[in-house]
């Protein structure tokens, strides 16, 4: 307000600079996705058309129909929610017990711990598929949901420990001595106590880890031959003959496979929000 006050002309161009670096970040952002949509409504032939006759060609539907018309799809997308789904529950379940834990009692080399836990979560894929490759072989796990749900917690379960340990860390003392007086054992508190309090925090790291889970593409392609999730059946997509790439078909499965994700965060946004602010003011 001091600026607009005195130099109302820098003040209104400092103004217009920042909405046009907006709507530039947007453009950059929406662009890709409004055009992969464009062309998931186009026919094949439309798709060597110059751009403003490739926008301006009717609209059709038949690349859904072709998407939900292949069974290997459907069947991507039963795998995929099976395996995103258990994967989450089984992070969500155990990462709250060591999130208690570590954020509530004081043992030696919790720090230790906590920096292992935030290691392992940055750890590069590839550099752990051989011997895990191993390890569902010799479970006799290979080409099997579950095999992939144990996968697929390398990454989730370090995720929500360090997320949910953050958040424990600043809830009030005074809740657990509160349930304690009033004869609550520790695990009713932890579930009747805590988890309602912890409620955003376990969404948000829910859905991040959610997100993760549902386009997990490596580890899908190494540990499946043919109960295959959704980002591996899109990348092996293929036409008629091997130099015909159906792109409207693939862009099609695309937009199904990301819409859902979409209206969970719509959904879920103030608990997003929430969840990834609460603990950043002390007070």
């Amino acid at each position: 307000m001091y600026l607009k006050r005195t130099n109302p002309t820098l003040y209104y161009l400092q103004r217009l600079g920042f909405y046009l670096l907006v709507v530039v970040i947007a453009l950059y952002l929406l662009v890709p996705f409004l055009w992969a949509v464009l062309t998931s409504f186009r026919r094949a032939g439309d798709l060597f058309l110059q751009p403003l006759q490739f926008m301006a060609a009717p609209s059709t539907w038949g690349n859904y129909a072709d998407v939900f018309a292949n069974p290997n799809f459907r069947l991507g997308l039963l795998y995929s929610l099976i395996t995103a789904v258990g994967a989450v529950f089984i992070a969500l379940l155990f990462g709250s017990f060591a999130a208690y834990a570590l954020g509530r009692f004081k043992f030696k080399f919790k720090s230790a711990v906590l920096y292992i836990v935030l290691a392992v979560s940055v750890f590069p894929q590839i550099a752990v598929l051989g011997g895990l490759y191993t390890l569902i072989n010799t479970l006799q796990l290979y080409n099997n949901p579950a095999g992939l749900i144990l996968s697929y917690l390398i990454f989730t379960i370090p995720f929500t420990v360090w997320v949910l340990t953050s958040f424990v860390r600043d809830i009030p003392g005074e809740l657990e001595e509160a349930a304690l007086v009033d004869g609550a054992s520790p695990l009713q508190t932890l579930f009747r106590v805590l988890f309602p309090v912890m409620m955003p925090a376990l969404v948000t790291t829910g859905l991040l880890a959610f997100i993760n889970a549902w386009n997990e593409y490596l580890f899908a392609l190494t540990f499946t031959s043919t109960k295959r999730t959704v980002p591996v059946v899109i990348a092996n997509y293929s036409g008629a003959t091997q130099f015909d790439q159906p792109w409207g078909q693939i862009m099609a499965a695309s937009i199904v496979v990301t819409v859902p994700l979409i209206i969970l965060v719509l959904v879920f946004q103030r608990n997003i929000v929430s969840g990834l602010t609460a603990g950043a003011v002390k007070g």
